[in-house]
């Protein structure tokens, strides 16, 4: 799956930094970055109708998507809740082997390229053994994640967990938490070993770290991470519960982006991710800092996180991107269009983060693609010359965008249509998916049925 050095597509219409052009070449060089872009010039290469910059999916758990349709049943407790949740969610990863891992991470990296993603951040916190004893490679799972995505050709921003703490008053880590947690020293040892096998992917793989929430990391903790992070992503869970903020407040003494507002210099590589339970103050302090906001729409809804304030956040000039964290369902389109009808739901308008100069669906995906490949330290996030081709191709004979122009292109896909629109992705130049299907997909997904097939024996 390499790059063919000038390698050019053409596009009938493709958006550019400066807004819609017609008859664009674009040519790849041989390490996947953009050479030219050439406007108002001949078809040559493969032609495509539409050509979009392919944004980053910020913020993934790979092995969530095994158990998509598992946990819509009642639980014992009076209400479902996220924390009931969390109990299957527990239960289900003892039964993970390596070779499971690395089957339904490269199916879920499938199918987010087929989806319109070129690349994934993926907050890794499997680390040990069933019973929580590392394994003789302390990064065993975390090549597995890398195998899959030199598998998929997605570019990967590889996010190892530090997970300390089964909650703020320094608990042990319960029997579902045990396979996730690190000292930090050992955390450390494995964060360079994941570093150094991710070496063998291209050269657009980034290595990060993700402090996994003020919940399971102390203050040195976190301060750890954040120094291994330099100036490489940092990511970690953000005020996604209200019993998450009861409990910080009790025993931090503030909120959770409060708290870390004033104590830490939030810098634009961190990614925070959900902030569902935000005051005023903290949205507009948070959209202050430059840091990206985390967002995952669909895991939100699905979890009953709650509604994050995006007309007050990019009022505010906040920065965000998207997410599928559960992976309960992977589609781009979708995660747009359900951050939008949320702050309708709230607000009890419509169009609610358009502006005067661009429609509801050119603002959320504008924003998604720069805070994507700005959250994933990714040098991507449009069609210019010097940075990746991240690209994708939509079907411009789809029913819903024929003799459609501009920026009603996007909102015809995200509000009237879905990710089948998507025909051809690039990721850093690598041709993953052509047809609307991934060029290994047969294999991928005969791999993952019999991955399946073998957990649902041993669950």
């Amino acid at each position: 799956m390499s790059t063919v050095s000038g390698a050019t597509v053409f596009a009938e219409r493709a958006l550019l930094p400066g807004g819609w052009a017609e008859n664009v070449a674009v040519t790849i060089g041989a390490d996947g970055r953009i050479l030219a872009v050439d406007r108002d010039t001949a078809a040559t290469g493969q032609t495509v109708g539409i050509l979009l910059p392919a944004p980053g999916n910020l913020h993934s758990h790979a092995f969530q998507r095994a158990m998509a349709g598992m946990s819509e049943r009642r639980g014992s407790e009076p209400r479902d809740s996220f924390w009931t949740w969390r109990q299957i969610m527990f239960r289900f990863l003892d039964a993970l082997r390596p070779e499971d891992v690395e089957a339904i991470a490269a199916f879920v990296q499938m199918e987010m390229l087929e989806a319109g993603y070129a690349a994934v951040g993926e907050f890794h916190y499997l680390h040990h053994q069933p019973g929580g004893a590392p394994y003789n490679n302390l990064a065993e799972l975390s090549e597995r994640i890398i195998g899959a995505a030199a598998d998929t050709g997605i570019g990967l921003t590889h996010l190892p967990v530090h997970y300390q703490y089964g909650g703020c008053d320094r608990r042990p880590l319960a029997q579902g938490q045990i396979r996730f947690g690190n000292d930090t020293e050992r955390f450390q040892k494995l964060h360079e070993l994941a570093g150094q096998a991710l070496k063998a992917l291209p050269e657009d793989a980034v290595i990060g770290v993700a402090p996994h929430s003020l919940r399971a990391v102390d203050h040195d903790g976190l301060q750890s991470a954040v120094a291994l992070a330099g100036a490489n992503p940092l990511h970690m869970h953000l005020a996604e519960q209200i019993p998450e903020v009861e409990e910080v407040q009790a025993a931090w003494g503030q909120r959770p982006v409060e708290w870390l507002l004033a104590h830490h210099e939030v810098r634009d590589n961190w990614c925070l991710i959900h902030c569902t339970q935000m005051s005023p103050a903290e949205t507009e302090g948070l959209a202050r800092t430059g840091a990206v906001a985390g967002l995952c729409p669909i895991t939100e809804s699905s979890l009953g996180d709650g509604i994050f304030d995006g007309v007050n956040y990019l009022g505010a000039g906040g920065r965000f991107g998207v997410g599928s964290d559960s992976n309960i369902r992977i589609a781009l389109s979708e995660e747009l269009r359900t951050l939008e009808y949320s702050q309708r739901l709230r607000d009890t308008c419509r169009a609610s983060v358009a502006t005067k100069e661009h429609s509801t669906g050119r603002v959320l995906f504008d924003g998604a693609v720069a805070g994507g490949a700005q959250a994933l330290g990714r040098k991507s996030g449009a069609i210019e010359e010097g940075r990746y081709a991240d690209l994708l191709a939509l079907d411009c004979t789809a029913i819903d965008l024929e003799g459609r122009e501009g920026d009603e292109i996007l909102d015809a896909w995200i509000f009237a249509g879905d990710d089948r629109m998507v025909t051809e992705v690039w990721s850093a130049g690598r041709h993953v998916v052509s047809g609307g299907n991934h060029v290994k997909g047969e294999a991928i997904r005969a791999k993952y049925r019999a991955t399946m097939a073998s957990l649902r024996n041993r669950l």
